[in-house]
């Protein structure tokens, strides 16, 4: 499988595993909904990293896939409104269009790179690997690692706010 295969079906499952747990007006925050993105990652990552590279520039690209996977994730939950349900008193989470627009920005530009060091800029993307000595597999490493932290602190932070709101007792004597 071509690394571009690999980043492509990563991004679409991501894609499709966000919007569908994420989008819509009230979305239960359960067990489920915070097992099943460490159940993907815990799938993708296997299947499509073969070897990270453990030095030199390749390294610092993994890394900043990570780093970007992070704020990334951050930006996302920032995106989410968490609240406790007025039907059952449950955390529950609302995402809207802006929500959904962020997640297809994202991967649409993971994806227009990946699809562009193939097609549209393969001869300076070449060059810049050969002379910083990073190889495709890195890269294709460095979009995954990102992927998978957005996914992740996604879900760390649907947990921790969460668990951080106030008991539906406490909210129902508000009301």
């Amino acid at each position: 499988m071509s690394e571009l295969t690999k980043a492509m079906i990563v991004n679409a499952v991501v894609l499709v595993a966000v919007l569908a747990s994420d989008l819509g007006p009230t979305r239960a925050i359960g067990r489920w909904r915070l097992v099943q993105p460490l159940v993907a990652a815990a799938v993708l990552v296997p299947l499509f990293l073969a070897r990270p590279v453990t030095s030199g520039t390749g390294l610092m690209v993994e890394i900043a896939g990570v780093v970007a996977g992070l704020l990334g994730g951050l930006a996302a939950v920032a995106l989410i409104d968490v609240s406790r349900s007025e039907r059952t008193g449950q955390p529950a989470s609302r995402a809207g269009a802006g929500y959904a627009v962020f997640w297809i920005v994202v991967i649409a530009a993971r994806s227009a790179f990946s699809y562009g060091s193939v097609h549209w800029f393969p001869g300076p993307m070449t060059t810049w690997a050969i002379a910083n000595q990073v190889s495709q597999a890195a890269i294709t490493d460095g979009l995954i690692f990102m992927a998978v932290a957005m996914l992740l602190v996604r879900t760390a932070g649907l947990w921790f706010r969460a668990s951080r709101l106030p008991d539906a007792a406490v909210v129902g004597q508000r009301g």
